[in-house]
C-alpha cells in the first residue's frame, strides 16, 4: 500500500490562516508585526528562499523588507546594520540569510542579533532556552518537522525518533524539542550522523525517522522497516536533461521506494520548506506579542 503524502504545503496553509487571525488582533492594538530580512550578496538559492519568505509574510499580514548588501560587505558595516535593527520598533524580527561570504564570522553576525528579536532562534541565548524546555521562540525548520507530526496526526510521544544529522540547524535542536517532558514531545530520540557505524541498523529501529544529512537519496528502503513515519529534510539537486533548468530537487531519501513501504513520507519539494518559511512567520508573530507586552 501507498504511503501517506504528509503534504507541507497544505499544512503550511493551516498555520498561515491561523497566524493571519493572530496578526489582525494585533492590528486592532495598533501593531503590524515587522520582519526585517538582511542577505549579503546574491546567491541564487538565497534570493529564491527569501522571496518565499516575503510572499508568505505578505499572505500573512507581517510587514517585511528586503535588506540586500554587495558581496564585498565589510564585516563591521552588517554587524553596524543589525545594531540598528535590533532598536528599530518598526521591526519585531531580525533574519540575516545564511551562508555568509566567507570574510564574515556567522557567529559574530548570530550573536550580535537582539534574542528577543532572533526569530531563527540560532542566539545562543535562545538555544540555551530551549534546550533546558522553556523556549521563547523555536528554530523554524525543527519546529516545522514537529508542527508536521503533530497536525498529521503523527504524535511523537512515546515513539521512538531517530535523527539522521547533529548540525545546528536542524538535528541537534530538533532533538531538543522532542525530548522534553512536554506534551507532543516526550520521544525516546536517537541521533545518528557520519560517524555513526552501521547507520541502517538504528534507522530500521526508528517509529520516526527524520533525515537531514544533504546526500541525496541516502536513506534506501532497506533501511527502513514498514510502517515507518518518515520526514525529509534534504534538498538536494540532480542532474535531469528533462528540465528546462538542467536538475530537479530530490530528498535524502529514496522517495519512490520508501512510498511503497512505510506508513507517511513528506515530499521534496512542498515537504518540509513550506513549513520551515510557515515557522518563520509564526516567531515573527510571537516576537511581536512578547514586544507588545500583556493586554
Amino acid at each position: 500500500m501507498a504511503a501517506k503524502i504528509i503534504s507541507g504545503r497544505e499544512l503550511s496553509a493551516q498555520v498561515v490562516e491561523e497566524l493571519r487571525e493572530r496578526v489582525a488582533r494585533l492590528k486592532e492594538k495598533g501593531i503590524t508585526p515587522g520582519l526585517a530580512m538582511v542577505r549579503v550578496g546574491d546567491d541564487p538559492a538565497s534570493i529564491s528562499y527569501m522571496k518565499q519568505k516575503s510572499k508568505t509574510a505578505a499572505a500573512v499580514g507581517v510587514y517585511s523588507e528586503t535588506i540586500v548588501f554587495p558581496e564585498d560587505t565589510p564585516e563591521e558595516t552588517l554587524l553596524a546594520k543589525i545594531e540598528e535593527l535590533n532598536h528599530d520598533p518598526k521591526f519585531h524580527g531580525i533574519l540575516v540569510q545564511l551562508p555568509l561570504p566567507k570574510h564574515i564570522d556567522e557567529r559574530k553576525v548570530i550573536e550580535a542579533i537582539d534574542p528577543v528579536k532572533d526569530v531563527d532562534c540560532f542566539h545562543p541565548v535562545n538555544v540555551g532556552k530551549l534546550l533546558i524546555g522553556e523556549p521563547y521562540l523555536l528554530p523554524c525548520t525543527p519546529h516545522g518537522v514537529w508542527q508536521m507530526l503533530l497536525r498529521s496526526g503523527y504524535s511523537p510521544e512515546g515513539k521512538h525518533v531517530v535523527i539522521c544529522g547533529r548540525s545546528n540547524i536542524n538535528g541537534k535542536p530538533l532533538f531538543a524539542i522532542l525530548i522534553q517532558k512536554k506534551a507532543g514531545a516526550n520521544a525516546t530520540v536517537t541521533v545518528c550522523h557520519s560517524r555513526t557505524p552501521d547507520l541502517a541498523r538504528f534507522t530500521r529501529q526508528a517509529d520516526i525517522l527524520v533525515v537531514a544529512i544533504g546526500r541525496p537519496r541516502a536513506i534506501t528502503a532497506d533501511m527502513v522497516r514498514e510502517g515507518t513515519v518518515v520526514i525529509d529534510v534534504g534538498v538536494n539537486r540532480v542532474p535531469d536533461p528533462t528540465k528546462k533548468s538542467g536538475f530537479r530537487l530530490v530528498g535524502d531519501t529514496d522517495f519512490e521506494a520508501l512510498s511503497e513501504k512505510v506508513e507517511a513520507i513528506t515530499p521534496v519539494p512542498g515537504g518540509v520548506g513550506p513549513m520551515t518559511v510557515a515557522m518563520l512567520m509564526w516567531n515573527t508573530v510571537v516576537a511581536a506579542e512578547f514586544q507588545a507586552g500583556p493586554a
